[in-house]
């Protein structure tokens, strides 16, 4: 199974920005702890980290015919991004969206996601284990299948 890892925006200022909402684990932590848990599994992993929209835009059209699934955390373009949702839409890959706080229990604006209704699945509030998370329910729901 080849899985995209896809994080939007101020993602690489993980363990910088505002600890007390995302937590002390640096932006290479989470990439060394995806790639641990997809080389333990089987699972090919490209990570991609961009603050441009429409770079992540880029990657998820690139994504076609090439991953099985994408794991995303669009950052602030969650509740921004139509083009985000068109993309994932577009590619039809099976996407689970991911977010490191509670978005839930944050600011109102937070509460929109485009992504959302193009994802099966939604994980918030775990930390950096959401991405692990979304990873196991790719390989589980989609790896044999394809």
């Amino acid at each position: 199974m080849k899985i995209l890892v896809l994080n939007g925006p101020n993602i690489n200022m993980l363990g910088i920005r505002e600890p007390g909402i995302y937590g002390q684990d640096s932006f290479e932590t989470l990439c060394d702890t995806v790639r641990a848990y997809a080389a333990e599994h089987g699972i090919e992993v490209k990570l991609f980290q961009s603050n441009h929209e429409g770079a992540l835009v880029d990657e998820i059209q690139a994504a076609w015919r090439v991953f099985d699934g994408i794991v995303i955390n669009p950052g602030a373009y969650t509740h921004t991004s139509i083009a985000l949702l068109d993309a994932l839409k577009a590619v039809s890959i099976p996407t689970v969206e991911v977010h490191i706080s509670d978005v839930s229990r944050r600011e109102e604006f937070r509460q929109i996601s485009y992504v959302r209704q193009a994802a099966e699945k939604t994980i918030c509030g775990h930390g950096i284990a959401g991405y692990t998370e979304a990873m196991a329910y790719l390989a589980e729901r989609y790896g044999e299948k394809r």
